[in-house]
């Protein structure tokens, strides 16, 4: 990464159609509280954030994904996202399953993860973040 890029900050970041950043939202009172009490993840990739939600042992039931763009957070639906048995999926399945549903519905908030060999987020920090 050059100099500019350091600065300025990955290329795809300045891309309004796609998410400036991944969020899950994790309940620790698991819907027993009056209100949620949440922890806050992050990623820079839908596919980073995945992997660290796994790493730590957080599984897809207990997550509510969002992808945040600029002035506002957009809900994903976690099952893109899992295999038929409920569990996490790896990357690349990730963007494999998040492309083939973008092709098929043209939901702006699946765009971009994979489009005919290159990801969108190719120049991205991969590690996720959290809990906050």
């Amino acid at each position: 990464m050059g100099i500019v890029r350091k600065i300025l900050g990955p290329r795809s970041k300045y891309d309004k159609t796609l998410p400036y950043t991944y969020e899950a939202r994790v309940d620790k009172l698991f819907g027993l509280g009056s209100e949620p009490l949440f922890e806050h993840y992050y990623s820079d990739t839908i596919c980073g954030l995945i992997e660290y939600l796994g790493d730590n042992g957080i599984k897809p039931a207990e997550v509510q994904l969002f992808g945040v763009y600029r002035g506002r957070q957009v809900p994903l639906e976690t099952e893109r996202c899992t295999t038929t048995k409920g569990a996490w999926l790896d990357r690349p399945d990730i963007c494999h399953s998040l492309e083939e549903h973008y092709k098929n519905s043209l939901e702006e908030r699946y765009k971009g993860h994979v489009e005919e060999g290159s990801c969108s987020y190719e120049d991205r920090d991969r590690r996720g973040i959290g809990p906050y």
